[in-house]
């Protein structure tokens, strides 16, 4: 018997579609698909998928040809069969209308917050007051943001974390596209989606357990030393969409101010873990570390989140990763330390192969 690699991705993107569909008729508010990098999700992935393929055949097929366009086509052709197989193409639609759904969902899942949660006179139940206290108590007395405010500074740094931090933006489709149409093996891609979609999902859910709206709203003056950055203009946009929607919610748009947990931080430390495991080249791997510990340190000199949501955006992460992991058909090994799949294809045995079949597919 076999088992599929998507079926976990499949599943979190049903859930996720389900419970945006039932709170929309819940609450009498439309579903929407929020814009982003190049447009609406589902224009910009499909858009990231063909340029994704354009990168992939047009150089390598003038390498091939070696300047002869007499062998463009039948060398683009073979080019084709040899990486566009049936299993890359399921990944691809597979993966990526998996993560569609999921991620628009977390979007309108996301919006709906002040509408559900909230305390008996209407207004959104927040527990901003208990995680800043936690954030002194743990810094005996020091507020986080202060402390790297006066250790950094507030001018070169504040520019560049705000660089920093915006790229998570268009990294977000693009890193799921590379996964999909470049990982060496079809389990790879799997594993990258099925855990990228299990964060947004857990994201939710801890949005919901622990509604908060992050320091910056909260605690504004802490952040008044601040210079004027792409990282500012986006949280005074996300701030008055959110006005507009909370007094208007068939307002054009979605509010996005949600503070715990940092989904920042889990979906670039779950990249980071997959790309541990998954990569060869060490460079990558030691760069998209260096990544994520720069866009912790953002979260916090910007006032996104406080220290708990970062905490509890890497467990978030971890889980993830070992979650998707097991669905997708990775074995660890080592302690956790490696890892090889158990699958080159979308199929997976419900017991595992021999160990020494494993370098062969992880080839």
């Amino acid at each position: 018997m076999k088992r599929r690699a998507y079926a976990m991705v499949v599943a979190v993107a049903v859930v996720m579609g389900l419970l945006a569909f039932i709170c929309s008729k819940s609450l009498g508010y439309p579903l929407r698909d929020p814009d982003g990098f190049l447009g609406p999700a589902w224009l910009r992935l499909p858009l990231l998928v063909a340029g994704a393929f354009i990168a992939d055949i047009v150089p390598r097929t003038l390498f091939r040809a070696r300047g002869n366009p007499g062998r463009y086509k039948a060398e683009a052709t073979l080019l084709i069969k040899e990486h566009w197989t049936k299993d890359r193409i399921t990944l691809v639609v597979v993966g990526l209308i998996s993560f569609y759904v999921t991620y628009v969902s977390y979007r309108n899942l996301k919006n709906f917050l002040p509408f559900i949660m909230s305390d008996g006179d209407g207004r959104p139940t927040k527990y901003d007051y208990a995680l800043h206290r936690m954030d002194e108590w743990m810094l005996f007395g020091h507020d986080p943001s202060t402390i790297l405010h006066n250790v950094l500074g507030t001018g070169v740094s504040a520019h560049v974390l705000s660089w920093i931090y915006l790229i998570f933006l268009p990294m977000v489709p693009i890193s799921i596209v590379i996964w999909a149409v470049w990982s060496r093996n079809v389990s790879f891609g799997y594993w990258f989606i099925t855990a990228q979609c299990i964060c947004w999902a857990l994201g939710t859910l801890s949005y919901y357990v622990i509604p908060t709206l992050g320091p910056n709203f909260f605690f504004p003056w802490l952040y008044k030393d601040l210079p004027d950055t792409g990282v500012a203009q986006l949280q005074d946009g996300l701030f008055n969409g959110r006005q507009n929607i909370r007094f208007d919610p068939f307002a054009d748009g979605v509010q996005s101010v949600a503070g715990f947990a940092s989904l920042h931080v889990a979906i670039t430390v779950s990249l980071a873990l997959v790309a541990q495991y998954t990569l060869r080249t060490k460079a990558f791997r030691v760069a998209l570390w260096t990544y994520s510990g720069l866009t912790i340190l953002a979260t916090t000199y910007f006032g996104w989140h406080y220290i708990a949501d970062d905490i509890a955006g890497l467990a978030i992460a971890i889980v993830a990763v070992y979650l998707a992991a097991l669905g997708t058909g990775q074995k660890f090994e080592r302690w956790g330390r490696r890892s090889h799949p158990t699958t080159s294809t979308d199929e997976i045995p419900i017991d595992d192969p021999d160990d020494e079949l494993a370098p062969v597919l992880s080839k």
